[in-house]
C-alpha cells in the first residue's frame, strides 16, 4: 500500500524528516550542554584549514608541498587534541554522532520523496546469433576469473576474445559481427570498450549487453547489474528484458559515462600516468593548477558560459551529487541531458570553501544541458572519454541522444540504488512541517526526478 496520505506527504516521507531534525536540535544541544562554543568553531576552522593544506599539498612542490602536507593532517588532529585537553570530547562524539545520524535520516527523506521511476523495459525473446566481445585482461583478469568464455559459449553466444598486444578496435569487431549477422553485441571490458560497441550497436540499431567485468563498471552499476558476479548478466541471454537509455556523443564519438576536460585529462595523456598514476598525478598538478600548463578551456552549456575551469565533468545524464564534484551515481539513464559539473580553485581560500560547503562552493558549477561546447587556447584539446585518453580538435562538442541505445538487461537484477541529492536542510524542514508541497517546492521536485 502507498503510505503517501491524500493532498500530502506520506508518513514514510515525514517521519525520516522529522527525525533528522530531532538529530539536528540534538547537535544543537550537545554543543550547549558542552558549555563551550569555541570547541565547535575551532572544529570548522580545522577543517578549513585541512582544505587549504590540501591545496598546497596538491598545487605547490618541495617546502610548500611538505608544508600544506603537514597542515592537512595537523589541523584536524590538534581540534581533537583540544577536544581531550578541554574534556568536551564526549560532547563532540554525542554531537558528531547525531550529525551523522541527521544527514542519514535527511537522505532517507529525499529519496522516498521522490525515488526516480524505473527505465521501462519489455520482454523480449533470446537472441538467435548473440556475439560477446571480451577483453581477458580488463578488471585483473575477471573474464577468466569468473569463466565467462565457457559460460557465454555454453548459452550459445560466439565470443570475440580481444588480442591486446595487436591493439584491435572494438568497434570494427562489432561492425564485423553485425555484417555477419549478429543480432546481439555485448561486451565484458571497461566503460571505454562498452562505449564503442555500444555506439555500433545503436547505428545499426542492434540491442546491446554489458557484463560487468571491468574495473569501475560505472555504465554497469547504473543499469542495475551485480558488480560483484559478472557471470550473473548472462541471464540477459535467456531471461533478459530490454530498456531503452540514452547515448552521449563527443564529437562523433560515443560515451556511456563521461567525458573529462582539464586537469584530469591533462594527466592521463601522461605516457607515464599508466605505470605510476599517483607519483604522476603530483608531478603535473602544481603546473595545471596554478601555473601555465595545460590548455585554458572555455565551456559553454545552453547558453551558459562557464570561464577557464580547472576540471570539467560532462556526463551521460546528470550525476546526483554526492560530493564536493558530484560523484556518484546517476538517478537515471534516460532524461535526455548531459550534467556538467565545472571545478575551479584559485587559492587555499577557494579550497577551504570546498571543504567546508562541499558542491555548493563558489568554486563548483554545475548544469543540466542538451549541448556542451569546450573551446580552449590550443588547437586540440586533451580529453578522456570513459578514461581513454584522447586529443580533439576544438571547438569539442558534447550532445546527448536519447533513447538511442537498447540494452539487454537480466530481469532479475539487484538494481543501483537511488542517491538522493545533497541535503537541503529547508527542504527537509518543509517536508517535516508541511502537509501538502508548496507548488514551487512541488514543481522543483518533479524536476529532480
Amino acid at each position: 500500500m502507498n503510505d503517501v496520505e491524500p493532498n500530502g506527504f506520506g508518513t514514510a516521507v515525514r517521519t525520516p524528516a522529522r527525525l533528522a531534525l530531532l538529530c539536528l536540535a540534538g547537535v544543537v544541544a550537545a554543543v550547549v550542554a558542552a558549555g563551550q562554543w569555541l570547541p565547535p568553531l575551532l572544529g570548522l576552522v580545522g577543517l578549513g584549514l585541512a582544505g587549504a593544506g590540501m591545496w598546497w599539498a596538491l598545487a605547490h612542490r618541495g617546502v610548500a608541498r611538505l608544508c600544506g602536507a603537514l597542515l592537512a593532517v595537523a589541523a584536524p588532529v590538534g581540534v581533537l587534541v583540544l577536544y581531550v585537553v578541554s574534556g568536551v570530547w564526549p560532547f563532540a562524539v554525542a554531537a558528531l554522532g547525531l550529525w551523522v545520524a541527521a544527514l542519514a535520516c535527511a537522505r532517507s527523506a529525499l529519496r522516498r520523496l521522490r525515488t526516480p521511476r524505473g527505465v521501462r523495459s519489455r520482454p523480449v525473446p533470446p537472441p538467435r546469433r548473440p556475439v560477446l566481445i571480451m577483453n581477458p585482461l580488463s578488471g585483473g583478469g575477471k573474464v577468466g576469473e569468473y569463466a565467462l568464455v565457457e559460460r557465454a559459449e555454453a548459452l550459445g553466444a560466439r565470443v570475440v576474445l580481444l588480442d591486446v598486444d595487436s591493439s584491435p578496435d572494438p568497434a570494427v569487431l562489432a561492425r564485423k559481427a553485425v555484417a555477419e549477422g549478429a543480432d546481439l553485441l555485448g561486451v565484458a571490458g571497461g566503460d571505454g570498450t562498452q562505449a564503442l560497441v555500444a555506439g555500433v550497436a545503436a547505428e545499426h540499431d542492434v540491442p546491446f549487453m554489458v557484463l560487468a567485468a571491468g574495473t569501475r563498471n560505472h555504465f554497469a552499476m547504473d543499469l542495475g547489474l551485480d558488480r560483484d558476479d559478472p557471470a550473473s548478466g548472462l541471464d540477459a541471454l535467456t531471461h533478459g528484458v530490454e530498456i531503452r537509455v540514452d547515448l552521449g556523443d563527443v564529437a562523433g564519438r560515443p560515451f556511456v559515462n563521461t567525458v573529462s576536460f582539464g586537469t584530469y585529462a591533462e594527466i592521463v595523456q601522461s605516457p607515464e600516468y599508466r605505470e605510476a598514476k599517483a607519483s604522476t598525478t603530483l608531478d603535473l598538478l602544481p603546473d595545471l593548477l596554478v601555473g601555465s600548463a595545460g590548455a585554458q578551456l572555455t565551456a559553454t552549456a545552453d547558453g551558459e558560459r562557464l570561464e577557464a575551469p580547472h576540471a570539467l565533468l560532462v556526463s551521460n545524464n546528470p550525476y546526483a551529487q554526492a560530493g564536493p564534484i558530484g560523484v556518484g551515481r546517476r538517478p537515471r539513464l534516460d532524461g535526455g541531458r548531459l550534467g556538467v559539473i565545472g571545478l575551479r580553485i584559485e587559492g587555499a581560500a577557494q579550497a577551504a570553501e570546498l571543504a567546508l560547503r562541499g558542491e555548493r562552493a563558489g568554486g563548483v558549477t554545475t548544469y543540466a544541458s542538451r549541448r556542451v561546447t569546450v573551446e580552449a587556447d590550443v588547437d586540440q584539446i586533451p580529453v578522456a572519454v570513459d578514461g581513454e585518453a584522447l586529443l580533439l580538435p576544438q571547438p569539442v562538442v558534447c550532445t546527448v541522444r536519447p533513447g538511442a541505445l537498447r540494452v539487454r538487461v537480466p530481469r532479475n537484477r539487484p538494481g543501483a540504488p537511488y542517491t538522493a541529492p545533497s541535503v537541503d536542510w529547508r527542504r527537509v524542514v518543509r517536508l517535516a512541517l508541511e502537509r501538502t508541497p508548496h507548488p514551487a517546492v512541488k514543481n522543483q521536485e518533479q524536476s529532480d526526478a
